[in-house]
C-alpha cells in the first residue's frame, strides 16, 4: 500500500504562544488561507483541496529558539525552507508580513527571517534561503 493516496493529506504542526497569531503570519506570508481556527490551533493551505497544510498549536510554554545557536539555549528543531524568485523582493515582503530578518546570515543566497511573536512571549526560527538553484529556506 502506497502511503500517500488522493484521498490523504498531510501536514506539519508548528508550536506557538499564540496559535492564531501565527497561523495569520504565514497565510500573509503564503499568500494561504486559513481554514480551520480554533483558541489553540489553526490550519491553513493553498487550498482546501491541497493535500497538505501548515497547522499551528497554541503551547503555553513555548520558548522561543536561538539563532544561531547558543550552548545552554534552545535550539531550533526544525526551519522551513521557501523557494522564491526574486531573494530581496522576498526579504521585504516578509518583513512586511512581520517578520524580523536575522542579525546571522549563514549564507549570500540565504536569509534568515525570525517569524513573530509577542515581544513578552518567545517565537520560533525562520530561515528564507535562495541557493544557487533560486531556492529560498524559511
Amino acid at each position: 500500500m502506497a502511503l500517500r493516496t488522493k484521498a490523504q493529506w498531510w501536514g506539519v504542526v508548528l508550536d506557538a504562544p499564540d496559535a492564531r497569531e501565527l497561523a495569520h503570519f504565514y497565510a500573509r506570508l503564503l499568500g494561504w488561507t486559513v481554514f480551520n481556527e480554533s483558541p489553540g490551533w489553526a490550519d491553513l493551505a493553498p487550498s482546501e483541496q491541497a493535500g497538505y497544510n501548515l497547522a499551528f498549536a497554541t503551547e503555553r510554554s513555548y520558548v522561543r529558539p536561538v539563532w544561531p545557536p547558543v550552548e545552554g539555549a534552545p535550539q531550533m528543531s526544525m526551519h522551513l525552507d521557501i523557494q522564491v524568485d526574486d531573494l530581496d523582493e522576498a526579504v521585504a515582503h516578509a518583513a512586511e508580513a512581520g517578520a524580523e530578518l536575522a542579525s546571522h546570515q549563514p549564507q549570500d543566497n540565504v536569509r534568515v527571517m525570525l517569524d513573530p511573536a509577542p515581544p513578552a512571549l518567545p517565537g520560533r526560527r525562520v530561515s528564507r534561503r535562495r541557493p544557487a538553484g533560486g531556492r529560498t529556506r524559511r
